[in-house]
């Protein structure tokens, strides 16, 4: 069920969230989440882009300025000190020179690595009424639309950080699949592996990811891997909800209704609903259907990767 990589998983952080004191005062924002729970299963590889584009550590503080849309990046006491075009830049030799981040950690709020909702001043100073992205985060997401990227803050949310972990595994699993090299018929058992955590995302899209692989001995297998996997981090960028999960259990609890006895498919609905309710977390009706697994052996389901994502000793199912 978890997913076999021959390797850690190399994920891109921003420098300070590891405890380097990078920062502008020469603080650091160490995230014991990212360093000890999510390091246990990444590789942490760290960048400060204010520091690679040749700014001292303690420095003078920068700031976004103009269009929320597109803004500056400019010195907050000196803003002849234009730093957009740099940021933009290291963000380039980031992508160039580390194909194999599988994710990235960004520092939130920050003119640099913000991934959203930055501080937006005009040009008189006053703040501007949007928010905007850090000048590095922007390109870097702008060059690596399909590379999970989320903010250290938004990790402490439940529900973020098992999206975030989930779709990184699956990008790294991808990028194994395209080492060991694309066939149709290992494309076809990568979504049969994914089909039921995609549909716990997104019904619209992973409706389409099916049709994709019909008839491949007419199509060219690179083209629509490509399309595939595209469409299939799209649907995971979706957190999956309440609704979205249950529907994927009722799917998975189909399959047992054969050797369970009545009494079993009973307590197993009820969970599945008591779930939907909110009244028990994910993990719960999870595992109910991994002990009917064990105990009802099918290879089908045994790969499935929505019943183990990841590993189970994050515990990041408990409290969704």
């Amino acid at each position: 069920m978890q997913a076999k990589l021959s390797s850690p998983i190399p994920v891109g952080i921003s420098q300070c969230l590891i405890g380097d004191a990078v920062r502008f005062n020469a603080s650091h924002k160490h995230s014991r989440l990212c360093t000890e729970q999510l390091g246990s299963l990444f590789t942490l590889i760290p960048f400060c882009p204010e520091v690679a584009v040749g700014l001292s550590t303690p420095r003078a503080p920068i700031r976004l300025v103009g269009d929320p849309a597109a803004p500056r990046v400019l010195g907050s006491k000196d803003p002849s000190l234009d730093l957009t075009v740099p940021l933009q830049h290291y963000a380039e030799q980031v992508t160039q020179r580390h194909p194999e981040l599988c994710g990235f950690i960004l520092m939130q709020k920050s003119p640099s690595c913000g991934m959203e909702r930055v501080k937006v001043y005009r040009d008189n100073g006053h703040p501007a009424t949007g928010t905007g992205s850090g000048a590095f985060a922007a390109r870097l997401m702008a060059r690596n639309p399909l590379l999970p990227v989320e903010e250290e803050g938004r990790l402490h949310d439940p529900v973020l950080c098992e999206n975030f972990v989930t779709r990184v595994i699956v990008f790294a699993e991808w990028r194994e699949l395209e080492h060991r090299g694309i066939t149709p018929s290992r494309l076809l058992a990568f979504h049969a592996r994914h089909k039921y955590l995609a549909m716990a995302h997104q019904q619209l899209q992973y409706r389409q990811l099916g049709p994709l692989l019909a008839d491949l001995r007419q199509q060219d297998v690179q083209k629509v891997a490509e399309r595939y996997f595209t469409l299939l981090m799209q649907c995971l960028k979706t957190p999956a909800n309440r609704g979205g999960h249950s529907n994927a259990l009722q799917h998975l609890a189909g399959h047992f209704k054969r050797v369970l006895s009545p009494h079993e498919r009973q307590e197993l609905s009820h969970l599945i609903d008591d779930y939907r309710r909110g009244q028990v977390p994910l993990v719960v009706p999870i595992t109910l259907l991994k002990h009917h697994l064990l105990n009802h052996p099918d290879s089908y389901l045994g790969e499935q990767a929505y019943l183990q994502p990841h590993p189970a000793e994050l515990s990041l199912r408990n409290a969704i």
